[in-house]
């Protein structure tokens, strides 16, 4: 019998199917023998199910009516068959549900047809629901990274403004640590809905890295307890141990003003995590190049190759400080700009600095300037009258210090040929390709090595790159050294 239990159990299960209206409709229709339409407002089909649709135009008056709430159903023939019209749904316009038969529908095939549009106005606002839903979380996500961007930038206040009204308790935070997770994205994008679709997990922000799709990035306050571990840290710690393939770079802890540098550091613990057997790791305090640097020649120098960008438009020189430091797509991604453009404004930062920022040197030349022109001002120091050269300031007896220091675990006997491939990499440019035809290896021993190198000299190369500059100037330091000892050297034979 029509509209019996056995009917309703299939018009359940194709609803849990999750089918589309036009199957529902098509179910329904070849169930009760009709031409079946499903009706947003007056006259717009959603779905069909062999419904003649030019009979809608002939139906504007009713269907104004039913979907106007002015009656909840309507009867009408059209040339000799009937037309049935149920409105449902609290808003206007109404959906409306037109069966088109031959005969009058039997009782049991109407309420049938009734039970069958509730069921899809129910189907549709969950549809909605859950549109609104995933609308909301990418906004709310989307914030949440402007937030983590103004704390990148040191800009603590616009941080807390963006948040007006409800303020995170992580704002309120002296010292926070950077968790960068390493997972597939997927999983990332799963872990941040579940954990919390706003992107705030207890008292920490927990955002997507737009740059690089497997990165998951969670800042937390530090904790008081003993050992300064957060919730959201030991979190991601047993998220690790639990899932083969998850790595986990922690930062140290620093002010929230300086989240840049806690990022950077986070950076360079996860490429020693995902060589380490555990998978975790901390990063540990190391001396950069641009604390030991002579700071009054240090800045002379530096503001002597810097000075171009200042007549240059601000969008060019947030671009050129970003790209010295991430590849270029990975800066478009986290500007939200094409490559293109991207590429328009490194040809007018090369311009004005007459450089070539496709050259690793360069850019690595470039970002110790930034870093120096960027320190915080020192009364004390007086900057040098007549700007040294970067090769004068690498000569110094410091530079020498940190760079012996920097190489060490690369020089042992046993990593010689690790230490040959990284110096190898960089005089290709940092190609692997053209690093592999050079040594006659291939490419996997390359990247193989690099990766060793990452672990030994606690710095990233291969993911974001962002210790690549270091390996630049110590090993700049050290060919400037080696020059001179052999200078010496033969100044000694002549004598």
């Amino acid at each position: 019998m029509v509209g019996g239990r056995e009917d309703l159990e299939e018009l359940l299960r194709a609803v849990r199917r999750q089918a589309c209206p036009d199957e529902v409709l098509a179910w329904l229709g070849s169930r009760i023998g009709a031409d079946i339409a499903w009706v947003r407002g007056p006259g717009a089909a959603v779905a069909t199910a062999g419904f003649p649709v030019h009979v809608l135009t002939a139906l504007a008056e009713p269907l104004s009516k039913v979907a106007g709430a002015r009656f909840a159903a309507s009867t009408a023939y059209l040339d000799g068959r009937e037309v049935r019209l149920e409105g449902f749904g609290p808003h206007e316009p109404r959906r409306v549900l037109v069966t088109l038969s031959a005969t009058s529908l039997p009782k049991e095939s109407a309420a049938l047809a009734s039970q069958t549009g509730g069921l899809l106005e129910l189907m549709g606002r969950a549809v909605t629901a859950d549109s609104s839903k995933h609308a909301y979380e990418d906004k709310a996500l989307q914030l949440l990274f402007a937030v983590f961007t103004a704390l990148m930038t040191g800009e603590v206040t616009l941080a807390r403004r963006m948040t007006t009204g409800n303020v995170p308790p992580l704002l309120d935070a002296e010292r926070v640590r950077i968790h960068l997770l390493h997972c597939p994205p997927a999983d990332r994008d799963r872990l941040v809905r579940s954990l919390d679709s706003s992107g705030f997990h207890g008292r920490g922000l927990m955002v997507q890295c737009p740059a690089f799709d497997e990165q998951l990035i969670c800042l937390a306050p530090e904790s008081a307890e003993p050992g300064g571990r957060s919730p959201q840290g030991e979190m991601l710690r047993r998220l690790v141990r639990e899932t083969p393939g998850y790595a986990l770079g922690i930062s140290r802890p620093h002010p929230l003003a300086e989240t840049r540098s806690a990022y950077g550091e986070a950076v360079h613990a996860l490429a020693v995590a995902r060589n380490s057997p555990d998978r975790v790791a901390v990063h540990q305090r190391q001396s950069s190049l641009v604390e030991v640097l002579p700071r009054g020649a240090g800045l002379a120098w530096a503001r002597a190759l810097t000075g171009p960008l200042s007549g240059l438009p601000k969008p060019t020189v947030d671009v050129s400080r970003l790209v010295v430091a991430f590849p270029r797509t990975a800066t478009a991604r986290l500007l939200s700009i094409s490559r293109t453009t991207v590429a328009a404004h490194c040809r007018k930062a090369e311009a004005a600095l007459r450089v070539n920022l496709g050259d690793i040197r360069t850019r690595a030349a470039l970002d110790l300037a930034l870093s120096l022109t960027g320190l915080e001002p020192d009364p004390a120091v007086a900057v040098a009258q007549v700007p040294p050269s970067l090769d004068e300031l690498l000569r110094s007896d410091a530079a020498v210090s940190w760079a012996d220091i920097f190489l060490l675990p690369l020089r042992e006997a046993r990593y010689r040929e690790v230490y040959a491939t990284v110096a190898a990499w960089i005089d290709a440019n940092t190609d692997a390709q053209r690093t592999s035809v050079r040594l006659g290896l291939s490419r996997n021993t390359v990247r193989a090595r690099l990766r060793t190198a990452e672990r030994l000299l606690k710095r990233d190369l291969l993911t974001t790159g962002t210790g690549i500059h270091d390996v630049v100037h110590a090993l700049a330091v050290a060919e400037l050294s080696d020059s001179a000892s052999s200078d010496v050297a033969a100044g000694l034979l002549v004598g």
